[in-house]
């Protein structure tokens, strides 16, 4: 309702009252036959402030206008809306003329958005108004008119040019944003959107002829309609490319992906036989464009519509930006049959809801991104996470630590090493059974992740083996706190057999030195783990370099799953 009530009072009019009359354009016509016929009402009534359509395909049209008394004397303008493609010529008393067009870049006073003539005072302010619709090729569309005094004007050309600036300028800033993000992610969705987004805004700016007033663009005059249909095209084309992987057509929507892909490579083919100076060819393209727009919009709904049904949540943001923008096209659609002649904003409306599609789509990329980081996460996350423990994995906690050790190089902190190894866990597999086992392994590591600090990192080495490396701790502290998981285990009175055996811990430490690297600290905790294991399981001990322990032998990694 905000956006009618805007268009609405853009489009409201402020200007004298007309009454206006029509014919088609026969040979042999002058001036003075045209206003004596609209003197005896011999031309076709209509009313100037509701849309009319005016031939064009032969030799053009007629129009008289006829203001009614004013009590101004200013310079009036005569406004035409929507800007027609083709030319007007103004006819004057003694036959003198003055035609316009978009890309007429002569006028002293140019419309944006419409042409616009202005009538000087001496011209009389009941004075009939004779224009001449000119003869083109282009497809007619219907036209109204206005008459105003010339603040006036200014005051709705204005806000009008606000208005179109605005809704462009939020077009162009995402499509070149959407642009940025495709080469930073190799995403080519964002570029698919870009190329939409740019084409509709070639397509909308070539139709009010912003593309000429006010950006200038002298050097497009006597192309815009060749440019106007091939961006046309083209927008179609990188619609249906950025809908089948926006909208995620091969997962949600798989029957639909291959008519979809088709109608992207088929438009350009068209767009080629346009330009192809070929008159069959030509001929052909222009008898295909219009249905295939037509064909290729419903299907771009239905695929977008099918696959938010089965849980694209991308597919809901096209179809909200999407739908009201088709709506308004086939409303436009349908004036050019005569239906709809008080809408006049309809066009206006369709450069706003260009702007606001450009916004919807462009949360809607930010949500894909956003769902795919966040899917990302998750992998990397049952990547580097142990199924069962939810600790680091060998692997991730292998690339932690060395991380840690290497920022922490020519640094005064201490780094501690915990080896951990559960005792008797083999017979509790045996007795008990895996899941009493597995059980187990999680009570574990939930004591390990409490008494732990967050900074610290932990993870499972392997079977029933644990590790820890903890920062900035020195030996005392990291005793009390590997004495402190082995009383929590323990006090997990986890029955091993029935001869009150619990289960428990044994911990080996190791401090960093200087030359160390991840595998020679793993190892002498290890070695330091293995010696716990040798005199009496459920305590901790500290690498030292003593005869003893020189002298025991060196345990093996492989030795998993033993009694111990």
């Amino acid at each position: 309702m905000v956006w009618l009530l805007w268009f609405s009072l853009l489009h409201a009019s402020t200007g004298a009252r007309l009454r206006g009359a029509w014919r088609e354009v026969t040979r042999g016509d002058t001036t003075a036959q045209i206003l004596d016929a609209f003197k005896h009402g011999a031309l076709k009534p209509f009313n100037p402030s509701m849309l009319q359509m005016f031939p064009r395909d032969a030799l053009g049209s007629w129009v008289v206008l006829q203001p009614e008394p004013s009590n101004t004397n200013e310079a009036r303008v005569l406004s035409i809306y929507p800007a027609p493609m083709g030319s007007i010529t103004l006819f004057d008393e003694k036959g003198a003329s003055r035609t316009l067009a978009l890309d007429d870049f002569t006028a002293p006073l140019h419309g944006h958005g419409r042409l616009a003539f202005r009538l000087t005072v001496d011209r009389g302010q009941t004075a009939p108004i004779l224009l001449k619709f000119e003869p083109s090729n282009t497809i007619s569309a219907p036209e109204r008119f206005a008459l105003q005094d010339m603040d006036d004007y200014l005051q709705d050309d204005s806000d009008w040019l606000s208005f179109a600036t605005a809704c462009f300028a939020v077009m162009v800033t995402m499509a070149l944003m959407a642009l940025c993000f495709a080469i930073m992610l190799r995403d080519m969705t964002f570029a698919w959107y870009t190329g939409y987004m740019l084409c509709y805004v070639i397509v909308q700016s070539i139709e009010t002829g912003f593309l000429f007033h006010p950006l200038g663009l002298s050097w497009l005059a006597g192309s815009e309609l060749l440019i106007g249909t091939s961006a046309t095209a083209l927008s179609v084309s990188f619609a249906a490319l950025f809908v089948g992987r926006f909208c995620d057509l091969p997962r949600y929507a798989p029957m639909l992906r291959v008519p979809v892909i088709a109608l992207g490579f088929s438009m350009p083919l068209i767009v080629l036989l346009r330009c192809s100076q070929i008159p069959e060819l030509m001929d052909m393209a222009r008898a295909l464009v219009n249905p295939v727009l037509i064909l290729g919009a419903l299907l771009l709904l239905l695929s977008a519509l099918i696959a938010g049904v089965r849980g694209s949540r991308q597919a809901w943001f096209f179809l909200l930006g999407w739908t009201p923008l088709l709506v308004l096209t086939a409303m436009t659609s349908a004036q050019v049959t005569g239906a709809l002649p008080s809408l006049d904003w309809l066009n206006d409306a369709s450069i706003g809801m260009g702007a606001f599609e450009a916004i919807v789509l462009s949360l809607g990329l930010a949500d894909r991104a956003l769902t795919m980081r966040h899917d990302r996460d998750n992998v990397r996350v049952l990547a580097d996470r142990d199924a069962l423990t939810s600790l680091l994995n060998r692997r991730a906690w292998t690339e932690a630590a060395n991380s840690m050790l290497a920022e922490a190089i020519g640094e005064a902190q201490p780094i501690a090493l915990l080896f951990m190894d559960l005792d008797h866990f083999k017979i509790l597999n045996d007795r008990h059974g895996h899941a009493s086992g597995d059980r187990a392994l999680m009570a574990v590591a939930e004591i390990l992740s409490s008494e732990l600090r967050p900074t610290d990192l932990v993870g499972r080495y392997g079977g029933e083996e644990f590790v820890a490396m903890l920062h900035g701790v020195n030996q005392d502290q990291a005793m009390q706190v590997a004495t402190r998981l082995c009383r929590r285990i323990h006090r997990l009175d986890i029955a091993v057999d029935q001869k009150d055996l619990l289960l428990s811990a044994s911990i080996g430490l190791a401090m960093r030195s200087l030359g160390d690297t991840l595998e020679s600290l793993v190892e002498r905790a290890d070695q330091a783990m293995y010696y716990v294991k040798l005199n009496g399981r459920n305590h901790v001990h500290a690498f030292e370099r003593r005869a003893e322990m020189s002298a025991m032998p060196h345990r093996p990694h492989s030795t998993h799953g033993q009694n111990r």
